[in-house]
Order: C-alpha cells, then structure tokens, then sequence
C-alpha cells in the first residue's frame, strides 16, 4: 500500500492545516477529500485511506479546524489562535470547500472526478455541503464533486441531549463561543474491538472537551439537515446525482434510523443506504468480518460511478 505526503498547508483565516495526501502508485481513477469526526483525527484512518490509493484512488485528509494536530501540532506549524475544540459550523464548511477546491487543484492533470466523504461529524459536514442556502459552500464548490459519501453521519445523536440542556448550551455559545465543555464519547461505544476504544483514549490528539459553539453548531445543523435542509439538495448538480450513507446498525453515538430517514427524504437521484447489521459507531475499526466489507463498499460504489460516467462518455 502506499504512503503520505504530509503538509501543513494555509486554509481559510490564514489558519495552517495539518495535511496528509494519498497517491496511487498506479493510474489515478478518482479523488476523495476525507473529514473526520468529533475530537478525532485523521491519524485514526492509517488503515483505511491506503486501501482507497491501492484501487487507483488518490485521499486528501486533514485534521479540522480545533482538532488533531492542526490544534495541537508542533508550536511552529500550528496557527498561534489554533485551539482544541475552537470551531464553528459556518468555518467548518469554508474550510470543507478549501479542501474540495485543492484537491481538484491537485488533481486537475488527471482530470479525475472528486468525491467527499465523512464520517460521524465529517459525515454530517459532508451531507450539509451541498445544502446551505448561501455561501460558505458556493454552489461552484458543490459543482466540483461527484459525489458523497457518508459514513455514520451525526444527523440526529443516538441518544440525544435534552432540549433544556441544548437550550442553555446555545445561549451560552453566544456568550463564550470558546470555552471547552466536557463531551464523552465513550470508546466501548466505537467498535466491538476492545483494542480499539484503548487507543482512543492513550491518544494524545484525543480529548474528551468541545467547544460551546463547536458542539452547539454540530448538533443544531444534524438537526436542520432532517428538518428541512435535505429540501436544498440541488437537483441539478453532479453531487445530487451521487449519495452513499453506510451506518451501523447498533451505533450508539449517531442514529442509523435518522440517516436513512434523511436520504429516504433527500431528493438524490442516485441515492444508496447500506445498514451494517450489528456494526457500532466505527465501521471501519469493527471486527475484520464488518471492517473489511465495510471499506470495500465504499470503494466499489465510488468505482461504480466511475464505470457509468466512462460508459456516458462513450455514448
């Protein structure tokens, strides 16, 4: 499998992003920009993202803004106001669009269709792109992708918190957008790998805090993605033509009933639901009879389309 190039690169807010780039040693297919989920990183998907380059399929990743090592990187890459869980739906979303925007950059000799892909809170970035009633993302940014995939999307939270708690929450955002919050994400509730909730939390880019506004955003806009944002999916762009949403059926952080709920509303052309029988929160770092079918699901769908829009040329 091959390697990463690894960068810290200048995004929105002249905010410095640390960068981790996947290339196929052979023929390049396609692009994928992937987005993690809640206090994690992109260090957690080392086994996931080479499988994408082995199938021809180049991955840009990077550790969000108020995450990973573009929060707690070395002092003299990361931002000076780069801090742990400072974020914002609104800078999420434009930092999304740079992504998508660099890698067609990136790729553009190739001239490679480009897809997004999320998960948990990465998933639910990756659902609302292509649904905000105005910038950021741009409606250009949305033309630029093939298609989305997402994986155990927070559109709803499994056991949600009460509408008092929410209430206070968001008042309290406006007052101290900043200010850390504890926020467990238990690691029993990952995967049935023991293994892999241990390394969660030995895990130094890994803590259990969100900011008031990070947390109050993420779960406010799951929300309106069920609500009412599906309603925006644009018909007429390339991404409403292409959706995959693959969830665990016993996922105890994000709903798999409000995931299917959201695509059987949304109105995608080309729409896809792929239920894990069983499975946690973290498909991809489940037992190897779930983990590996899980991966290779979302690479045969990506592939799939590729095979259709080559046939649609032809024609």
């Amino acid at each position: 499998m091959s390697s990463y190039e690894e960068a810290w690169l200048t995004g929105p807010q002249s905010t410095n992003f640390y960068t981790r780039t996947y290339r196929p040693e052979g023929p390049l297919k396609a692009a994928v920009v992937f987005v993690h989920g809640f206090i994690e990183h992109i260090a957690r998907y080392e086994h996931v993202l080479p499988v994408w380059t082995a199938r021809g399929i180049a991955v840009f990743a990077f550790d969000l803004r108020g995450f990973g090592r573009t929060a707690l990187g070395e002092k003299d890459k990361r931002s000076k106001d780069s801090a742990y869980g400072k974020t914002s739906w609104r800078e999420q979303m434009e930092d999304v669009e740079w992504a998508v925007r660099h890698t067609q950059e990136a790729f553009k000799e190739g001239n490679v269709p480009v897809f997004l892909y999320g998960h948990s809170m990465g998933g639910g970035l990756a659902l609302a792109f292509a649904t905000r009633s105005s910038a950021p993302p741009t409606q250009e940014a949305v033309g630029l992708l093939s298609g989305v995939i997402g994986s155990s999307p927070l559109v709803i939270q499994t056991k949600p918190a009460s509408k008092v708690a929410r209430w206070i929450g968001g008042k309290a955002s406006t007052l101290s957008p900043n200010m850390n919050i504890p926020a467990e994400v238990k690691p029993q509730a990952l995967s049935h790998d023991p293994e892999v909730g241990k390394a969660f939390m030995k895990d130094p880019f890994v803590k259990q805090t969100g900011s008031l506004r990070g947390i109050s955003d993420m779960l406010d806009g799951g929300e309106q993605l069920l609500a009412k944002d599906y309603e925006r999916w644009p018909p007429g762009l390339p991404t409403a033509a292409k959706l995959l949403i693959v969830h665990g059926t016993e996922d105890q952080v994000t709903s798999c009933k409000s995931s299917k709920e959201f695509l059987d509303k949304v109105p995608a052309e080309d729409k896809t639901f792929i239920p894990f029988e069983g499975a946690y929160h973290e498909v991809h770092n489940e037992t190897q009879d779930m983990r590996e079918p899980f991966i290779e699901a979302c690479i045969s769908w990506v592939e799939r389309h590729l095979e259709q829009k080559l046939v649609a040329s032809r024609l």
